[in-house]
Order: structure tokens, then sequence, then C-alpha cells
């Protein structure tokens, strides 16, 4: 056996037990530092596959940005799990018969999976000869798929808008800018005309 096979069954064997820990774990925060734990070893196989873009895309973006903004928001929620856990004995035979429903979903569509040759022989030689991960992962996506990519860039556009906008607080007190009340309003209450007499302070 390969180093490279080694270092295979390594990060899919930590990737898949971090995955089962951050669904088991009774603790949110180790639940994020698990979703971390299998970002990471994700990336690693993504480089033994040869995509080291993606591999830090998904150390840069998920790692860095999102499962830090996980953590940073689940330990600043004031949530009381004791109160969460005293009703999960009467959701458990719901919550079960759906997961049951969604496995059976699941192995028929795997059942029926077939992979076409075309697609295995594209696995096989994923890039151009003399061209790298990067540049051949670019040309796809600004080439066959802008659209595609076009529309998700709005998708997260938009998501990002409406999370802004339901958590956004209105407060009393503050004082704000209103431009349209700044130009709407008269000139007697913009500008005040004073006689200032000779000697005297205006």
């Amino acid at each position: 056996m390969t180093v490279a096979a080694l270092a295979f069954y390594l990060f899919a064997f930590v990737t898949i037990a971090s995955g089962f820990m951050v669904i088991a774990a009774r603790n949110p925060v180790h639940s994020v530092l698990f979703l971390i734990l299998a970002f990471f070893n994700a990336a690693g196989l993504f480089v033994l596959l040869g995509a080291e873009f993606l591999a830090m895309i998904l150390v840069i973006v998920y790692v860095g940005a999102v499962a830090v903004l996980f953590l940073f928001v689940v330990m600043m929620l004031d949530i009381n799990f004791v109160e969460l856990r005293q009703g999960f004995l009467q959701y458990l035979p719901i919550g079960g018969a759906i997961g049951i429903i969604l496995l059976i979903e699941l192995l028929l569509v795997l059942a029926g999976w077939v992979i076409e040759p075309a697609t295995i022989a594209a696995a096989r030689a994923p890039t151009v000869a003399g061209l790298s991960n990067t540049e051949a992962l670019g040309n796809i996506i600004y080439t066959d798929y802008v659209y595609l990519f076009q529309a998700a860039g709005m998708v997260l556009l938009v998501a990002m808008i409406g999370a802004i906008v339901l958590t956004h607080r209105q407060r009393e007190g503050v004082r704000k800018q209103r431009i349209s009340e700044q130009v709407n309003r008269p000139i007697e209450d913009a500008v005040a005309i004073r006689k200032v007499e000779p000697g005297q302070g205006a």
C-alpha cells in the first residue's frame, strides 16, 4: 500500500468520523469544531485528487469564514439547551420515520445510478496536458457554465441581503440621516436671516 493510499484512508476516516460527531456532539461549539476538522480533511482529499484550487477554496472560504461565523453565532446565542432537549423524545418517532423514508429514497436513487463511459474517461484524464487545475476550472466555469455561475452569485447576493434585512433591528434614540427629509424641508427651516447691528455678536 502506497503513501497516497494510506493518506486517502486516513483523511477519509477522519472526515467521516468528524461528520458523524457534528450531529452527535451535545455541545454546539464542539459540533462546529468537528465541522472545521471535517473541512480540513476534505481539503486533504482534494489535494490527493489533484484539485489543489478546490482544496484552498475549501480551507479559505469554509474554514476561514463560514465555520468561524457559525462558531461565533453559536457562542453569541443565548440558547437554553436543557429546554430544547426536553421535548426530544416525543418527536423521535416522527423524526425516525422521516429518516427511514429519506434513506429508502437515497438507496433507490443510488441503485439506479449509472456512470456514463464518457464520465469515466474524463475522470481518468481530468486536465489537459500543460494546463493547471485552476486554469482548467476557470475555463469551464467562465465558458460553459458562465450563466449558471452568475445565477449562483445572484442567489448568494439575495441570501445575504435577506439575512441583513431579517436581522436588522430598529433601535430607539439613534439619530440617522434621512436624505429625503433634508432635501424636501422648506427654506424657512433651513435658512435663518438675522440682522446684526454693528458692535453686536451674532
